[in-house]
C-alpha cells in the first residue's frame, strides 16, 4: 500500500514527505463544483455514492498521500435532536440554538450506526475503493467545536453566548459537553471499525480559549475521546487553530498527531510538543492563492526547517479556501514530494 501518510503517523522514516490537504475535496475544484451544481451538501453527504466521488476527486486531481472522507463536523446534531441547515452566505444556521439546562437534558446520546448509517457507508465505499492505494481518514468535530455552532447558533467571531454558559453555568456546560463527546466518540470509533485508518478530531476553534479555561473546560472531555479512540491502535491526529497557547495541553489531552497552524513555527511547536509525537502542519492556507513561486518556496522552507525527521506531515494550518487555484495546489503537492527526506 502506498502508506507514506500512516508511516509518518508512527514516526516511522518516509521517502518524501506526505501531504494532504483539509478540505482537499471541494470548492476549488470545478469536478467538485459540477456535482454541485445537481446537488446539494448534505445531499452529497447523506449519499454514500456520492460522497465516495467528491473524496476520490482530489486523488484522481494530485498525488495526495491520502484522502479524508467527505462530511461535515455538524452532521451529528440532527439525531441529537438539532437540526440544522446551510443558507447561503450564512454558512451553518442551527434552528434551534442550545442555551439552558433544559435544552441541554433535551438532545440525545445517539448512536452512529443507527443515526448516521451514509456516513459510515461512505467510508466503506471509499475504502473498498481505496483498499492497497491510498489511507483513508476519518473525522469528526471536536466537542468544544460543535457545540460553539450549537450555543451559537451558527458562526461567531467572538463565542460570547458560548463562553457566557462556559463562566455562567459550569455544570450546564459539563453535561453538554459530556453529552457531545459521547457521541463523538462512538462516531470516531464506529469510522474505524467501517474502515477508516486514521482519524481527525477537527477542534477548529478551541484556539479562542484561554489556556485555564482549556483545562479546566473543555481537555477532560477531549481527552476522554482522544484516549479512547487511541486504544484502537488507529492513528488519531488532534487539530486546532490558534493553538499555539494550548500545545502542551493539547499533547496531554492525547493524538498521536498533533495539528499545528501557521501562527508558530514548526520546529518551535514541534520542541513544545515533545519528540514522541508526529506533527502536521503548517502553511498557511492563502499561500495557496498567492503566486505559485511563493507558495512553493514557502514550502521548501518549512521542509528545510523540519530536516527530514520522521513524523512529519505536511498540510495546511487550515482548510483550503475556495479562491484556490488548482495548478497552485499541484505545484505545492508536487515541490513536496520531489523534497526528499533525510
Amino acid at each position: 500500500m502506498h502508506d507514506r501518510f500512516l508511516r509518518a503517523c508512527r514516526r516511522e522514516p518516509t521517502d518524501v514527505t506526505p501531504v494532504w490537504f483539509m478540505r482537499q475535496a471541494g470548492r476549488y475544484m470545478p469536478e467538485y463544483m459540477a456535482v454541485r451544481k445537481k446537488h446539494s451538501l448534505m445531499d452529497i453527504c447523506r449519499t454514500p455514492e456520492l460522497a465516495l466521488e467528491v473524496t476520490l476527486q482530489p486523488l484522481a486531481a494530485f498525488a495526495m498521500d491520502a484522502a479524508i472522507l467527505f462530511a461535515d463536523i455538524l452532521l451529528i446534531l440532527e439525531p441529537m435532536g438539532a437540526p440544522f441547515e446551510f443558507v447561503a452566505g450564512e454558512g451553518p444556521v442551527v434552528n434551534q440554538p442550545v442555551h439552558s439546562r433544559a435544552d441541554v437534558e433535551k438532545l440525545r446520546i445517539c448512536d452512529p450506526e443507527e443515526s448516521l448509517p451514509w456516513v459510515l457507508e461512505a467510508v466503506r465505499l471509499i475504502r473498498r475503493e481505496l483498499d492497497g492505494k491510498t489511507p483513508l481518514i476519518g473525522f469528526a468535530g471536536g466537542p468544544f467545536t460543535v457545540a460553539s455552532y450549537l450555543v451559537e447558533g451558527g458562526k461567531s467571531s467572538n463565542y460570547q453566548k458560548t463562553k457566557a454558559l462556559m463562566w455562567q453555568e459550569p455544570e450546564t456546560w459539563n453535561l453538554l459537553m459530556g453529552k457531545m463527546s459521547e457521541v463523538i466518540r462512538r462516531y470516531l470509533r464506529a469510522q474505524i471499525d467501517a474502515g477508516a485508518q486514521a482519524v481527525q478530531l477537527f477542534d477548529s476553534w478551541v484556539g479562542a480559549l484561554s489556556l485555564q479555561d482549556y483545562r479546566q473546560l473543555v481537555q477532560p472531555h477531549v481527552s476522554g475521546i482522544l484516549q479512547d479512540v487511541m486504544s484502537t491502535g488507529v492513528p488519531v491526529i488532534h487539530f486546532g487553530t490558534n493553538t499555539a497557547h494550548l500545545l502542551e495541553a493539547q499533547r496531554e489531552a492525547g493524538g498521536t498527531v498533533i495539528g499545528v497552524d501557521w501562527r508558530i513555527d514548526l520546529p518551535i511547536a514541534w520542541d513544545r510538543i515533545g519528540p514522541d509525537y508526529a506533527i502536521q502542519g503548517n502553511l498557511d492556507p492563502l499561500l495557496l492563492c498567492a503566486p505559485p513561486e511563493l507558495a512553493v518556496e514557502r514550502s521548501r522552507q518549512l521542509l528545510d526547517q523540519v530536516g527530514g525527521r520522521p513524523g512529519h506531515i505536511f498540510n495546511l494550518g487550515h482548510g483550503i479556501v475556495p479562491t484556490t487555484p488548482v495548478d497552485t495546489v499541484k505545484a505545492v503537492v508536487d515541490a513536496v514530494h520531489e523534497h526528499r527526506c533525510g
